[in-house]
């Protein structure tokens, strides 16, 4: 069984080198699963931030509210920080590259693995200056127009 990407941050790749990808679990309520099942989810603008005590969290990351989620939860705030679960090690890693290095950590997708499990797929990345962007769309152009030459023939 292959995983079901529920959604990709296809600005980060725009907008980031990625040097570095990392799998994480995520600290979820019942029915954001059930609204991420749906792909009811968006990681504009979410970023990685460590805390003081050794931990990850995602913020900004959009989860629609369930819409058929009891009324009793009035209060759900959908961008609300979000507990990422990783192994201590690699959270220190992560965050001294960040610290030395001007580096991001920005999530790259929200999928289902094989086991059935919702993971956020975390990337270290470098910002792109705009002549990178500009350089990245001509070779992606390129080899639209190499795939397309192939197609023809």
């Amino acid at each position: 069984m292959d995983k079901k990407i529920f959604t990709t941050n296809r600005k980060a790749f725009h907008d980031y080198e990625i040097l570095e990808k990392a799998e994480t679990g995520i600290v979820l309520s019942g029915f954001e699963v059930k609204s991420i099942r749906r792909s009811n989810v968006s990681l504009a603008d979410s970023l990685v931030r460590f805390s003081a005590a050794g931990e990850a969290f995602v913020d900004n990351m959009f989860i629609a509210p369930y819409e058929l989620m009891s009324t009793h939860i009035t209060d759900y705030d959908a961008k609300r920080k979000r507990k990422l679960l990783m192994h201590k090690s690699e959270i220190n890693k992560l965050n001294s590259k960040v610290k030395e290095k001007g580096l991001t950590v920005i999530p790259l997708e929200v999928y289902l693995s094989p086991q059935g499990k919702i993971k956020l797929l975390i990337g270290l990345g470098k910002g792109k200056k705009s002549y990178d962007k500009r350089e990245t769309l001509k070779k992606k152009d390129i080899n639209r127009e190499i795939a397309r030459e192939r197609s023809l023939r």
